[in-house]
């Protein structure tokens, strides 16, 4: 008869090992300094886009937290206005030079006078997304995803917003018609719309979109539409609804803007973190930016590949090849927004605290296996040795093991931990290691879920995984440095320091935001993402 060792025991079997092997290792590992192998990346995510009255692009990032000149000819990006007030979905241009736009995440309508002043116009507007100015001047804005409605807003942040309608189906990236209508795509409803914004009435213009983003009008009046599922740029007759594809690009398409002077639409791309120019009468594309990576997040290690949770993507770095390949995106596929990631030689994982989902995939297909819902900010997970799931709820505080069919199984083996953020398994599954946002680095036993506290004095720790010493990697993202960690003794050593992670928190959103995660490569080498200057960076083992 086979008797369950007491907890005790099991602890100090697994302490008894990991002493063992930090013993026999002659030398602590030592590291270059940090070098991005993708990046410096010209932003986190790209969304809205603007021209202004001297012709200078803008284009807005909510993940990055900026908002970014871009030169029409080279293409170089540089921050206009930065984290935290920098946050833009939409950016549109006003009367008397000021220029407007919307935090999303934040709920803030921001102005920018022509001094430089920035001031709030309209607060408590969660999911403030499109916004633009009718020919009087007068500023109007939408909430999309987090609330559907259609406000005049007052410049001078004095008066309330005024509603003006509300469940409407989604009006995102609108624009004025020389009849001074609003004209504007409904994103879940698939076609786009005319709103009177004195009466509120809505007409239907054009139907049939699959997910229509934004539109614009030309110089001539002509209206263009982007849908972020086809990835089509799209001419519509105001009159008769009828419809010519001018270009057809990827999808994840975010937002349009339209130089008047040269002639030129300019079309975002989230997933590509790309902005590029199209000719409207010959359909020529032209790149302006783009990067291999759009907001790397969560990452996961399987033989000589790291697999990136993109937030827009899902993506493959080959280590040996140093090239990124890509395995679904958004809009493109059935993936929601990920943000942390498991890997093994089967399956990717991935969980999203915004999406609120966790969704497995073939990991050599990229095929949708499962979307699991209704977990309460789900900030990481795992794969234990039964073969159910371990999510980390940042919202609860609590582990929860997911299992049966359809993963409909749900058992909370873990309570009240302060904001659990990062995971990391041991090599044969018996132990697992959290890093919460409370600065608790903690081991536990995954077969009675007793736990040990190693360290209770980190400053915001994110991502963790364990080296082939035994020692964990811990990103302590409130001190921007990397950190080892002895899981014993809790003793520490600071690998580097100064890194480019930590974006301003954001209140009512979680505090580790975008994930900074690090992983041990197959040779050594430790990779970590960031944030702060988005990329992936390498320290290479010496």
């Amino acid at each position: 008869m086979y008797c369950r060792p007491r907890t005790q025991w099991r602890w100090m079997t697994l302490v008894l090992c990991l002493s063992f092997g930090s013993a026999v290792q002659a030398q602590e590992a030592r590291y270059d300094a940090p070098r991005a192998v993708v990046g410096p990346l010209p932003y986190l995510g790209v969304h809205g886009l603007g021209v202004d009255a001297e012709g200078r692009l803008y284009a807005g990032s909510v993940v990055g937290q900026s908002l970014n000149r871009v030169d029409i000819n080279s293409g170089k990006v540089t921050v206009f206005e930065g984290p935290d007030e920098g946050m833009a979905d939409d950016v549109a241009f006003g009367p008397d030079g000021e220029m407007a736009w919307t935090s999303y995440l934040s709920g803030i309508l921001r102005i920018r006078d022509a001094d430089g002043e920035v001031r709030d116009a309209a607060l408590g507007l969660p999911g403030i997304n499109s916004l633009a100015y009718n020919k009087e001047g007068r500023l109007f804005a939408t909430q999309v995803f987090m609330g559907d409605a259609l406000y005049e807003i007052d410049r001078q942040g004095e008066a309330p917003v005024r509603k003006i309608k509300e469940d409407m189906g989604g009006l995102n990236g609108f624009e004025f018609g020389a009849d001074g209508k609003l004209y504007g795509p409904l994103w879940f409803k698939g076609k786009v719309v005319r709103v009177d914004v004195d009466s509120g009435k809505m007409e239907t213009v054009a139907r049939d979109f699959q997910v229509p983003a934004a539109v614009n009008f030309d110089a001539e009046g002509r209206l263009y539409v982007v849908d972020t599922k086809t990835g089509e740029l799209v001419r519509v007759d105001v009159d008769s609804g009828a419809k010519t594809t001018v270009a057809t690009l990827k999808p994840a398409l975010d937002n349009l803007a339209v130089d008047h002077k040269r002639k030129r639409i300019y079309v975002s791309n989230m997933a590509d973190n790309s902005i590029q120019e199209v000719d409207p009468e010959s359909g020529k594309v032209r790149t302006l930016v783009r990067s291999d990576l759009a907001a790397p997040a969560g990452l996961s290690v399987v033989g000589d590949d790291i697999y990136i949770a993109d937030v827009f993507a899902l993506r493959r770095y080959a280590v040996g090849e140093g090239e990124v390949h890509e395995l679904a995106r958004v809009w493109g596929s059935d993936l929601e927004y990920p943000m942390n990631i498991w890997a093994d030689q089967d399956t990717v994982v991935t969980a999203s605290w915004a999406a609120g989902v966790v969704q497995e995939f073939d990991r050599h297909s990229g095929e949708l296996k499962c979307s699991l819902h209704e977990f309460k900010a789900p900030h990481d997970v795992v794969r234990l040795n039964d073969g159910s799931l371990l999510v980390a709820e940042l919202a609860s505080g609590d582990l929860v093991r997911v299992s049966g069919e359809e993963g409909k199984k749900r058992d909370v083996v873990v309570e009240d931990l302060e904001g659990p953020a990062g995971l990391s398994l041991n090599k044969d599954g018996s132990a697992l290691y959290v890093a919460d946002a409370g600065g608790n680095l903690w081991a536990f036993d995954t077969e009675d879920w007793s736990r040990r506290l190693i360290r209770d004095d980190l400053v915001l720790p994110e991502g963790i995984d364990l080296t082939r010493e035994g020692k964990l990697l811990v990103m302590e993202v409130g001190k921007r440095r990397l950190l080892e960690v002895d899981p014993v003794r809790g003793d520490q050593r600071v690998l580097a320091e100064e890194l480019p992670v930590g974006l301003p928190q954001l209140q009512g959103l979680p505090p580790t935001g975008v994930f900074n995660d690090v992983v041990e490569a197959a040779n050594g080498d430790l990779y970590f993402s960031a944030d702060r200057k988005g990329g992936l960076y390498r320290m290479k083992r010496r």
